[in-house]
């Protein structure tokens, strides 16, 4: 009678860990899912970091150029003292 007792107590822990298993599963799927998504927008940061830097050099270009020109317009201009 006794072994059928602990037959009994090891048939509802495996049913009770195969539920738990299952549950675990479905849940890294949506854990890989998840993941995919990060990395996906990892890589657009990344690329929209690189876009930013050379915008920055970009506006750099354009400020350098635009004093120099203010320099030769000022050079052209005659002293108005």
């Amino acid at each position: 009678m006794l072994m059928w007792i602990w037959i009994a107590v090891v048939a509802v822990a495996l049913v009770i860990l195969g539920v738990a298993g299952g549950r675990l599963l479905g849940r890294l799927g949506g854990l890989r899912r998840a993941a995919v998504k990060l990395q996906r927008r990892q890589a657009e940061a990344a690329k929209l970091q690189q876009r930013a830097e050379e915008l920055q050099r970009t506006v750099l270009e354009v400020q350098q150029r635009a004093e120099e020109a203010q320099e030769r317009v000022a050079a052209l201009l005659p002293d108005r003292k």
